[in-house]
């Protein structure tokens, strides 16, 4: 079955309209709740660690410590293999549904916990809300989105996020001294979520998903709500495009086993998947997520006698970044975030091992732990902490949750499930082995470790990671079939910019789908 679409019926004029506030209150709802989950729950163990004490029946070492922070990342990765299955078959609002309940059970679960296997369990639990909210959410978003304003849309997840990690620090630092205080830093986490319980019902479905099921005219409300300025033509034409797509989609759309031969058996699905696979597992492997579930472990080990505090300003440090990034990511683009501040990772970690090299330590080479004043060695380490995740949440901490938009709608969901396992997966390795690691290694020696990594991640986002950047979902997929497009979609983006402004002169609206230009000019065209 060969699928024709003329060019014309791709001059999506009503993403050129401007969007509704409803847009933004539903992007502020779902990524304000399950973003802010996400970042809670990830954030809180960080205070846990160092005030539960025996309350488990017994002091936590090391191995109990790793275990307790990474199971979380277990649940996260099965969930999100299971949550794009979920997503496809019943929608992404389904996931919204499971994420929130397995949330209240798991928060709920860790409060009343007395003995550490059930504390693993409520863990457990919580990290299948997290991966679950952690894949929906950004595709949620970018399918909900109008394309200009995507990037900060699916920001705004990132930010509630790394908002949700600062208020867990917050209430660490309340209730650090209040006893069995750990109880309540886990047990809030459920509050949120079941307030969404009722919030759930009234936010809608996705219309790209609306429209794969066959629910046209209600596609259309939520496109009409989306973009309240358009005419009923521009509505017609936007469902046009969308049921074009999927036509094709779903000619490949039999089952998993066809979805993965399409994955990794068609080079720009493939080239689509190394690249946003690889820039989420480089964002974990660059050890950021250590911060946030040790730092007050690392600090209070290096003589801060205010661990929680101090570690308070990494969250607050990546908040504000990360609303840096909200407001310049889709004017700079992603690929320039990426590559302006990578280095700056590499930079910041090695100043830290260099910190951690000048801190006392005794013979046998243990550090000296002295409260009071801090070291010159440790205030090193935490400057370049601080520089470390300023860089990180400007570029790799926003732009990989992005890339599900590198994926065609027949492989959206699967990519997007594989994208978040590459998340979760090297999660799992770093929060599992980090404090081991540094015994083994010292802290020199893991963070100039990451940093080595970071430098390698610099290096692949300059030479395969291409700008898309305010182009369609639909269209980014023609990028990747020139190699690794990085070239290519800079070529398309100067195209697109010439024919928007000879259009503008002429009162022609502007070209959606730059995939359609060739020669500077509008060709006929098919997709196939």
């Amino acid at each position: 079955m060969r699928t024709t679409v003329h060019c014309e019926e791709y001059l999506d004029t009503i993403e050129n309209t401007r969007p509704s506030v409803f847009v933004w209150l539903v992007t502020l709802v779902v990524a304000g709740v399950d973003g802010f989950l996400f970042g809670y729950d990830t954030g809180v163990i960080n205070g846990v660690l160092v005030t539960i004490n025996n309350d488990l029946g017994f002091e936590l070492g090391d191995s109990n410590k790793q275990l307790l922070t990474s199971i979380i990342s277990a649940g996260a990765l099965i969930s999100a293999c299971v949550a794009g299955y979920v997503a496809d078959r019943w929608g992404r609002k389904a996931v919204l549904w499971y994420s929130t309940i397995v949330f209240t059970i798991g928060s709920l679960l860790q409060a009343v916990s007395w003995h550490f296997a059930q504390m693993v369990v409520g863990r457990f639990i919580v990290g299948i809300g997290v991966g679950a909210a952690a894949m929906v959410v950004p595709l949620y978003i970018a399918e909900l989105a109008p394309t200009r304003f995507r990037g900060r849309l699916v920001v705004i997840d990132v930010l509630c996020i790394t908002g949700g990690q600062l208020i867990a620090y917050g209430i660490d630092a309340a209730f650090a001294n209040v006893k069995y205080g750990w109880r309540f830093m886990v047990g809030l986490g459920g509050v949120p979520s079941f307030c969404l319980f009722f919030i759930l019902p009234i936010l809608p479905e996705t219309p790209r998903h609306l429209v794969r099921c066959g629910r046209i005219d209600e596609a259309k409300k939520v496109i009409r709500r989306t973009f309240p300025n358009g005419n009923e033509d521009m509505i017609q034409r936007k469902i046009n495009i969308l049921v074009a797509v999927n036509t094709l989609a779903a000619e490949f759309r039999k089952s998993l086993k066809s979805t993965l031969v399409e994955m990794y058996c068609k080079g720009e699905n493939l080239r689509a998947l190394i690249v946003a696979c690889g820039i989420m597992a480089t964002q974990q492997f660059s050890g950021f997520n250590t911060l946030m579930y040790y730092s007050s472990t690392i600090f209070k080990s290096i003589g801060w006698s205010s661990p929680i505090g101090v570690g308070t300003t990494i969250a607050a440090t990546n908040f504000l970044f990360t609303c840096v990034s909200l407001k310049y990511i889709d004017i700079v683009g992603r690929r320039r975030m990426l590559i302006y501040t990578m280095w700056g990772m590499t930079v910041g970690l090695i100043g830290a091992a260099i910190g951690f090299h000048y801190i006392p330590k005794d013979s046998l080479g243990n550090i000296i732990v002295t409260f009071g004043a801090p070291s010159t060695g440790a205030i090193i380490v935490l400057v370049c902490m601080l520089f470390f995740v300023a860089s990180y949440a400007t570029g790799l901490g926003n732009v990989p949750w992005q890339n599900n938009e590198l994926f065609p709608l027949s492989v959206r969901a699967l990519g997007t499930t594989m994208m978040t396992a590459c998340n979760w997966g090297p999660n799992l390795i770093v929060s599992s082995t980090f404090l081991s690691l540094m015994n083994a290694i010292t802290p020199s020696g893991a963070f100039g470790l990451y940093a080595g990594i970071c430098f390698v991640g610099w290096i692949a986002a300059i030479l395969f990671f291409p700008e898309v950047s305010g182009m369609p979902l639909e269209d980014i997929q023609q990028v990747f079939k020139h190699g690794f497009g990085v070239r290519y979609a800079e070529k398309l983006r100067k195209e697109r910019k010439v024919i928007d402004r000879k259009n503008a002169q002429n009162m022609q609206p502007p070209v959606t789908y730059i995939s359609q230009i060739q020669d500077t000019g509008l060709r006929r065209s098919t997709l196939t």
